[in-house]
């Protein structure tokens, strides 16, 4: 068997395999999961990958598999003789194609937009973020078509959000003032209406840290924000986007919070989910909870109320130094 490998672009793992005639379950079963891998078929029973860590574990627990189903697995490690063999070899995992199926999804699906409700909108973002990331998963060499993909499906994902939260805020500039917590307690706070990620995570924030007495006032329109009201995540609010920051990193920053372990790993994740970047293994399932709360849900305050005990344990759990 191989040693366990780190990554190399000139190294790569071959995995053979052979099964009995009557071991048709197990040979479409064993075929599913290569495509998913995104294995290249050399020919019938042999296929390539680049050998990372995770490809060279992968293609280990395939040929046991093999094994157990009383067939045959060779796994070998190949280099190539020159760097042509090496294009070659990085042809075979050419995601473009791929990439052209999804952005005529995409296109099609653009067609409807309008004519979906929030429910139904969801679920197209659940379906083709599914499919976009199984594209991404197995895009060992990047190129144009994938980086044309991700413009794509960012503006996409936008289009989306701009329909279910119409008035998403554009980053201001400048320095994020201190405040003092004293003067913020059993204030009216205002936000858009249907809360999604960075909306909700601030409110809790509020709720939990910052004014335990908070009332919470759902805008239809940011314009109808009353005067007394402290605004948060709409251009023109006491707190929004500043520079990089979302609105949730803004109240960190503002109240002097930014040194809670469990809420700075939070606002990773809010970030990630709000504007992209660098997203933690928590991210999707947040984000699959927050838009089922949102379908089964009637209203903000119930979705606040409910959704804050979910926003309780990750923080519970984001506060344990040990990374799982």
């Amino acid at each position: 068997m191989l040693p366990t490998m780190t990554t190399s672009q000139d190294t790569w793992i071959l995995l053979i395999v052979s099964l009995p005639t009557s071991g048709a379950t197990a040979r479409m079963r064993i075929w599913r999961t290569l495509k998913a891998l995104g294995g290249a078929a050399l020919r019938d029973g042999a296929y390539l990958l680049p050998a990372g860590a995770e490809q060279v574990a992968q293609f280990r627990e395939l040929a046991d598999e093999t094994l157990q189903q009383e067939g045959q697995d060779w796994l070998l490690t190949v280099h190539p003789d020159e760097d042509e063999d090496t294009s070659a070899y990085r042809a075979l995992f050419d995601r473009s194609s791929d990439y052209v199926e999804l952005l005529a999804a995409i296109s099609d699906a653009r067609q409807t937009l309008s004519g979906l409700g929030e429910a139904e909108l969801n679920r197209l973002l659940r379906r083709l973020g599914r499919l976009y990331e199984s594209i991404r998963k197995i895009d060992f060499f990047p190129n144009e078509a994938s980086v044309r993909a991700e413009a794509q499906w960012r503006d996409f994902v936008g289009a989306i959000e701009t329909i279910l939260s119409p008035g998403e805020p554009h980053a201001a500039a400048g320095a994020i003032a201190r405040r003092d917590p004293t003067q913020y307690q059993g204030r009216l706070w205002a936000t858009r209406r249907h809360l999604w990620v960075d909306r909700v995570a601030c409110a809790w924030l509020i709720q939990r840290f910052i004014d335990p007495h908070a009332r919470f006032l759902w805008l239809e329109s940011p314009s109808e924000c009353p005067t007394e009201a402290l605004g948060f995540d709409f251009d023109g609010a006491t707190f929004t986007h500043v520079g990089d920051k979302v609105s949730f990193e803004v109240l960190l920053a503002s109240f002097g919070l930014e040194s809670n372990t469990g809420l700075q790993r939070m606002a990773e994740m809010v970030h990630a989910l709000d504007i992209g970047g660098p997203t933690v293994p928590e991210a999707g399932g947040f984000d699959a909870i927050l838009a089922g709360a949102r379908e089964r849900l009637a209203g903000d305050d119930a979705l606040l109320a409910e959704f804050g005990s979910v926003l309780d344990s990750l923080h519970a759990h984001f506060s344990n130094n040990r990374k799982r």
